[in-house]
């Protein structure tokens, strides 16, 4: 019996999402586990797509030039709020969108401070 690919990266524990390597996955009910061979993009980023690629950039930067005391902070805040993010999607979110209400709520809530 000759084994697909497909079945080969499932047997190897990969469930593959995404882009790996020089290749696009993704689940089909239909089909099950699809991949090809990822394609350029057909036209360059529009202002939009570089702005928030910008603005992803921009808070990514912040989040590292924290000291680990406030990465420390961050990370406790958010395991004391019981939160499903990790401290950096949670530094992102508060970042992008804004959101200091819920930078705000934590802080109140687990009584630890969040430099935002």
């Amino acid at each position: 019996m000759k084994a697909t690919r497909q079945a080969l990266f499932r047997y190897l524990g990969w469930n593959t999402q995404g882009d790996l390597g020089p290749y696009t996955f993704y689940t089909s009910k239909r089909k099950g586990l699809v991949w090809f061979v990822k394609a350029p993009p057909k036209s360059p980023p529009t202002w939009k797509q570089r702005l928030q690629r910008t603005r992803f950039q921009n808070a990514a930067l912040l989040w590292h030039q924290l000291t680990p005391d406030q990465r420390a902070a961050w990370t406790t805040a958010t395991a004391r709020a019981h939160l499903k993010v990790t401290a950096y999607n949670f530094f992102l979110y508060v970042h992008l969108r804004r959101d200091w209400a819920a930078a705000r709520t934590v802080q109140h809530q687990t009584g630890i401070e969040l430099n935002c």
